[in-house]
Formats: C-alpha cells, sequence, structure tokens
C-alpha cells in the first residue's frame, strides 16, 4: 500500500527568533522551515493543530506533504520535528524538498498480520517485535504505508526476518549485509518455566551420579 500525499496550509514568515515563534504559538501555529534541493530555505507558519495530529497519526516522516505555502505548492517530507520535553508541545517543524525522481531514505512501520492464525501464537507464544520500523531507500512516489509481516504459519520460536516481507517495487532496506530480525515468537513464560525446572532435575541427576 503506497502512502497518500498529505496537504498542509502555510505562509511565509517574515520574522524568526524565540520572540517571533512565542507569537506563532499564541496564534496556533508552529515555525517550520523547508530545505534542500539547492534551494534558499524557506521559513513558513504552519497549523499547530493539524500538524500535531498529523505526527499523532503516525507515520509523519515517511509522509510525502504537498505543502500550500500563500498558494505556491512545495512537495517535501519531513525530516525533523521537535517537541518541549516536558509538556510534549511542538515547538519546530524541519521540511526536505523532494525533486523529481527523487530517492529518499525513510523509517516504514511494521504491521503483523494474522496473529489470530498463528500456530505458535495460539499455543500461548508471545510475539517479541524486534524492529517497529525499518529504514529503507526508496523512490519518493512509492513510500509504502507500511510492511506486512505474515504470521499465519509461524511457530514458538520462529525467528521472522526481512527476507520474509514481500517489499514492493524499488523499496531496499539500508542494512544489506545481513538477514536481520523483525521479530520472534517466544515460548510462553509457564513452558520456560517448566522447561527449566527438567533442566535443574537433570543437572542435580548428574550432580548426585558424580557423588556416588
Amino acid at each position: 500500500m503506497i502512502s497518500m500525499s498529505v496537504e498542509l496550509k502555510a505562509s511565509v514568515r517574515d520574522r524568526v527568533g524565540k520572540g517571533a515563534a512565542r507569537e506563532l504559538r499564541r496564534q496556533g501555529l508552529v515555525p517550520a522551515v523547508i530545505y534542500g534541493d539547492k534551494k534558499a530555505p524557506l521559513s513558513i507558519a504552519i497549523s499547530y493543530k493539524d500538524t500535531f495530529r498529523k505526527i499523532h497519526d503516525g507515520g509523519f516522516l515517511s509522509h510525502v506533504i504537498e505543502i500550500d505555502v500563500d498558494g505556491d505548492k512545495h512537495r517535501v517530507i519531513p525530516k525533523d520535528y521537535q517537541l518541549e520535553p516536558v509538556r510534549d508541545f511542538l515547538v519546530h517543524v524541519d521540511f526536505l524538498r523532494v525533486g523529481k525522481n527523487s530517492t529518499l531514505t525513510v523509517e516504514v512501520p511494521v504491521h503483523f498480520e494474522n496473529q489470530e492464525k498463528s500456530p505458535g501464537l495460539k499455543k500461548g507464544g508471545v510475539l517479541n517485535v524486534v524492529r517497529h520500523t525499518v529504514e529503507v531507500t526508496v523512490p519518493a512516489d512509492s513510500i509504502p504505508e507500511y510492511l506486512v509481516v505474515d504470521l499465519s504459519k509461524s511457530e514458538v520460536g520462529d525467528s521472522l526476518h526481512i527476507s520474509a516481507v514481500d517489499l514492493p517495487k524499488g523499496v531496499v532496506p539500508t542494512i544489506t549485509d545481513r538477514d536481520f530480525t523483525i521479530a520472534t515468537i517466544a515460548a510462553p513464560s509457564a513452558l520456560r518455566s517448566s522447561e527449566g525446572a527438567e533442566d535443574a532435575g537433570a543437572d542435580e541427576g548428574e550432580e548426585e551420579k558424580d557423588e556416588e
């Protein structure tokens, strides 16, 4: 599933600095900058409410966004955003211009499907997620909304690697030197405790034989 382009409206910022930023926030706006593509940085103001909602909807940093700056449209991708550490208040957003035929490096969320069909999970196994996102390089027009890991045949003790993911065309993981793990199906705690007790019993039996 390809990530859909998102739109935001913005206006040019004539003033910069802490005082100007505070004034913007009082107006329900947040300062931001558009940079890259060999063009001068553009200081803008965007809706605090709309931007904060898009961040908390998830996948904000992997969505191409079209920003309408006073009628002039810019195709960008969010590169970073800053939150006030105590109040979780949005302070600033950085956007990178996306040129024609651009290839981007983004973090794509991982979705786990068919958990109800997994033999391992049915037996009480636990899904242990190693990576909630995977960093990939991908054409700007083909960023997937998420990557799918199918759990329908997963047993207790299985490790699910990137090779098990059906990657969309053009999507390449940035880690290329190994078949890295995305998740595992861990044994249920009751089974681990039982196996631990059996191992301990076997060790005690061996110790008794040694003493004889």
